[in-house]
């Protein structure tokens, strides 16, 4: 949980580790987290992880969130270790 105001938008940081670079991971999460309003990135780490970093609604985010854990994302997803926090102004979403 956040101390933020309720309705103010949050963000979200994703760790996400598995089969997840290489098999469109970060292009589907843009897809999904721009049919959820959301704005960031999804970024590949060294060590094959993805770091996905969205910011909206409490409520948008957390749907995105179980979107990366559930059984239809690209490639094998092993663990998700999520973390929550005040939103910094991300603008558009981009894939890096």
């Amino acid at each position: 949980m956040t101390d933020q105001p309720q309705g103010a938008p949050v963000r979200l940081t994703a760790f996400v580790h598995g089969q997840v670079q290489g098999v469109g991971f970060r292009w589907w999460t843009r897809a999904r987290a721009l049919e959820l309003g959301l704005r960031g990135s999804a970024t590949n780490l060294p060590g094959g992880r993805v770091q996905v970093v969205a910011e909206g609604p409490r409520a948008a985010c957390e749907a995105l969130l179980a979107l990366l854990r559930g059984p239809g994302t690209p490639g094998s997803v092993t663990l998700v270790v999520e973390q929550f926090g005040a939103a910094r102004g991300e603008a558009g979403f981009v894939e890096r």
